[in-house]
């Protein structure tokens, strides 16, 4: 009886390992609507305390952003950068802006239909950046995981 081994990435040199440039796309990816969002939260904190002053908290919940991040960023990785990575670039941009509009969506027409006095113009402010903003980092990690991976480019 023959023994079977075990192949891995480290012990086979001619082998790559696919994953290894799908991290760097996830992690361009995610640094890049990290980045995008604080230049925006912290351009646009303004508009946002003075259209919803009665319901804005004074200070903002910190585990509960960093949730709202962990959770968003897992969900753009899962169904748009890296099954992007298959496709040209314009439908792995399609792929996150749909994602994108889809979740602020979610989020802006509830407060719409449940919060009394919110306004529309937030609604419509949210829906154009998420849908841009998850658009544009799928297109930072389309790039760097198409050309640091030679047998994508």
């Amino acid at each position: 009886m023959k023994k079977r081994t075990k192949k891995t990435f480290d012990n086979d040199p001619g082998r790559r390992n696919p994953r290894s440039h799908d991290m760097k796309a996830v992690l361009a990816a995610c640094a890049a609507f990290l980045g995008g969002d604080m230049i925006w939260l912290f351009n646009t904190g303004g508009l946002y305390r003075h259209t919803l002053p009665p319901i804005l908290a004074p200070h903002p919940v910190i585990w509960a952003g960093i949730a709202f991040y962990l959770v968003y960023l897992f969900g753009l990785t899962l169904f748009c950068v890296r099954p992007g990575l298959r496709d040209p670039w314009p439908c792995a941009v399609a792929r996150g802006a749909l994602f994108g509009f889809v979740a602020y969506a979610t989020y802006d027409l509830t407060n719409q239909a449940t919060i009394a006095g919110w306004p529309v113009s937030i609604t419509c402010l949210d829906l154009l950046w998420g849908t841009f903003l998850s658009g544009f980092a799928c297109l930072v990690g389309w790039f760097v995981g198409r050309f640091t991976d030679p047998e994508r480019s």
